[in-house]
């Protein structure tokens, strides 16, 4: 079985930025997994909720709500601080994230590119910068070492992909969006999916309004940047994210 790995830095990016991409390859029998970092318990929208811990529980609970429609076969939130991920151990939070991959086995990863999405929030570049490491670390001997016991071993994911847009933002802080080398056409039943996938995280329910505006502008189309593969290649476009990729 093919399994495709998205590594993410809160709730609700599974569905904002991946969420047709992880309904499709579901829906051809690729096993799907997404790592939040983050509960999201520093959220400008609270929900209603009276401190970040009844914040991060409502978000982890809005999130597995999410996965369900998502088809997602393993869902899981890590504890990480949210809007602190500029600040925490790199080695160590690259580290479980290794572990994580050599557990999992993904045959192809994805997460945001290191502008931070259009939003250019700073945990969105960290999670791109630690799951970029991971994904090259994870399959070198002499990098976490100490994991390879008990039947782990070294694990090379095929590609990476960052995903990317063909717009920006105005109101926020200047990015500079990874080019286009994949589009996925989701088709329109699973961009419906992907929105009532959003509105799942109901704590964060003043961003519906921005969100499905801008859903319905991106349309039917996911878009990607291959940002490393272990076949070297010349940079093409592509139609399919597991396209040249080997099973196991």
């Amino acid at each position: 079985m093919l399994r495709l790995l998205c590594v993410t830095a809160h709730p609700d990016d599974e569905a904002g930025g991946f969420g047709g991409s992880l309904l499709l390859s579901a829906s051809r029998g690729v096993e799907t997994h997404v790592l939040c970092l983050t509960p999201g318990q520093a959220a400008t929208h609270r929900g209603g909720a009276r401190s970040d811990e009844e914040l991060a529980a409502m978000r982890r609970e809005e999130f597995q709500a999410s996965c369900r429609m998502l088809k997602i076969a393993h869902g899981e939130v890590l504890d990480y601080p949210d809007a602190g991920l500029d600040r925490v151990d790199f080695y160590a939070t690259v580290g479980e994230l290794v572990g994580r991959i050599r557990q999992i086995r993904p045959h192809v990863m994805l997460t945001i590119g290191p502008e931070g999405a259009v939003t250019a929030h700073p945990d969105h570049s960290m999670v791109s910068l630690f799951a970029t490491m991971a994904f090259h670390w994870a399959g070198r001997s002499n990098r976490f070492a100490e994991q390879l016991t008990n039947g782990l071993t070294p694990h090379r994911t095929q590609k990476l992909y960052y995903s990317t847009s063909l717009f920006t933002l105005p109101d926020r802080q200047p990015v500079s969006p990874p080019p286009v080398t994949a589009i996925i056409e989701i088709g329109v039943e699973f961009l419906e999916t992907k929105i009532s996938a959003f509105k799942q995280h109901t704590s964060q329910s003043p961003l519906f309004q921005l969100f499905e505006p801008m859903a319905r502008k991106r349309g039917t189309r996911e878009l990607f940047h291959l940002a490393a593969t272990t076949a070297p290649r010349q940079m093409q476009m592509e139609t399919d994210l597991f396209e040249g990729v080997k099973e196991d």
